[in-house]
């Protein structure tokens, strides 16, 4: 039986933990495991050695902002760098293109500016905004992955929040996943204009975070619908979450890289590029978010890439009260987590875990974020053991604006294939995902 490519790894990541394999491809999936030293025969072998073989990343949180907002990012730019990361598919965010993804016209505007456009495999959230109730069943039979919404200002006036009695009116609309971003907005206030971080943060303190999710459980709780809390920050809120699941409540919960590994006593003043909302927290708060990771509360990790031009950022000023919230890591999250990972003694089984299967978990992609016959063959050659010093200059995103930049990470992507192809960031193929057909 011959197949179009073979690749060896003596750290091969499978669903039931590392081991030595070779994995088989025929048609742009998984066709067939293997010992590490089987025979086989193939148009194209490669064997990686000591070089890890891990499933493409999925990224189900990323802001490409296109169209609309172009010049802050774009289908081209965002999936080159998340290839360049790992990252073989991503889930774009309904917010910050213009129009936002709150209809199925404005789904068919962003689809058709994706087109042909996108370096790995891309689906697309819609959006919970207070006028548009009426249009969620449609997106959702236009196969969008969920919908998110928001409890406070998102920071973009087409993009509105929701109260808590509209959101849970919502659940009740379609069968689909809800994804918050929750922060209560009367706990949180407008910053003084200061470089200072710590006005900034204590603008929006933990206890916004906390009623929140308080909110969000109980919607859940009460209504059986399905839903996500989205870039959980504050390890206050972490007790009701973890009851709410020992309670069989449907409930989801994602962190991303930055909270995992920065902390708000190592952010300089000035440094906008750190200003992201919620707020990056406090070593003591970095711990318990990894604790909760490893016992399940905390289901994954994903990167929140919210980007922006320069100017936005108020790099000039250092203005945390002026500056766009948001940080850049799609192409970084990777060795960001497995730096951190592997200095706690976690191991890239459970990186994967966090980074790839829980995420095509939470959006039904059961084809990716795993090496499995019969899946999608998108994997990622990566270099546990390497050591590389972040170049702003070498990252594929339109902006090269950073809170990693220089920082020493572990941990280098060598290749990345998409259904069994090697992604040189010249060609466009990636495809465009429905929820239900993907």
């Amino acid at each position: 039986m011959s197949f179009d490519l073979v690749l060896r790894s003596r750290r091969t990541v499978l669903p039931d933990g590392q081991r030595p394999a070779a994995v088989a491809v025929r048609d742009g999936r998984v066709a067939a495991l293997a010992g590490y030293r089987d025979r086989l025969d193939a148009d194209t072998e490669e064997d990686l050695g000591e070089v890890a073989l891990l499933p493409g990343l999925v990224d189900t949180h990323v802001h490409v902002n296109e169209p609309g907002r172009t010049e802050w990012e774009g289908f081209d730019s965002a999936t080159r760098a998340a290839a360049a990361g790992g990252v073989t598919t991503v889930v774009d965010m309904p917010l910050n293109s213009v129009p936002p993804t709150v209809s199925v016209e404005a789904l068919t505007v962003k689809r058709a500016a994706a087109a042909g456009r996108c370096h790995v495999d891309v689906g697309f959230w819609g959006g919970l905004v207070p006028t548009n109730l009426v249009h969620l069943p449609a997106l959702h039979r236009e196969g969008v992955f969920g919908f998110k919404a928001f409890l406070v200002d998102s920071g973009v006036p087409e993009f509105p929040p929701v109260g808590t009695e509209l959101f849970r009116r919502a659940l009740g609309t379609v069968d689909a996943l809800f994804a918050v971003h929750a922060e209560d907005p009367r706990a949180v206030h407008a910053p003084p204009s200061s470089a200072r971080y710590a006005d900034f943060l204590a603008s929006r303190p933990p206890a916004a975070e906390r009623a929140a999710v308080a909110a969000v459980v109980d919607a859940a709780r009460h209504t059986g619908a399905r839903v996500h809390v989205l870039h959980l920050s504050a390890s206050a809120a972490l007790p009701d979450l973890a009851a709410a699941r020992a309670d069989g409540v449907r409930l989801s919960v994602e962190t991303c890289p930055h909270y995992l590994t920065l902390a708000a006593e190592e952010v300089p003043d000035g440094a906008t590029e750190f200003k992201c909302c919620p707020p990056i927290r406090d070593h003591a708060n970095r711990d318990r978010l990894w604790a909760a990771l490893a016992a399940g509360v905390v289901d994954c990790v994903v990167s929140d890439h919210s980007p922006c031009p320069p100017e936005l950022k108020h790099i000039g000023t250092g203005d945390f009260a002026a500056a766009w919230g948001g940080v850049a890591s799609v192409q970084l999250g990777l060795p960001v987590v497995w730096t951190e990972a592997r200095r706690r003694g976690y191991d890239l089984s459970d990186v994967v875990g966090w980074l790839a299967t829980g995420p095509a978990d939470l959006v039904g992609l059961s084809g990716k974020g795993r090496i499995a016959v019969g899946g999608d063959a998108d994997l990622v050659a990566f270099d546990p053991d390497a050591e590389f010093l972040v170049d702003p200059a070498r990252l594929h995103h339109r902006h090269p604006v950073t809170p990693y930049a220089h920082r020493r990470l572990t941990g280098v992507v060598r290749t990345t294939w998409l259904r069994g192809e090697p992604v040189t960031g010249r060609t466009p193929r990636g495809r465009l995902l429905r929820a239900g057909a993907a």
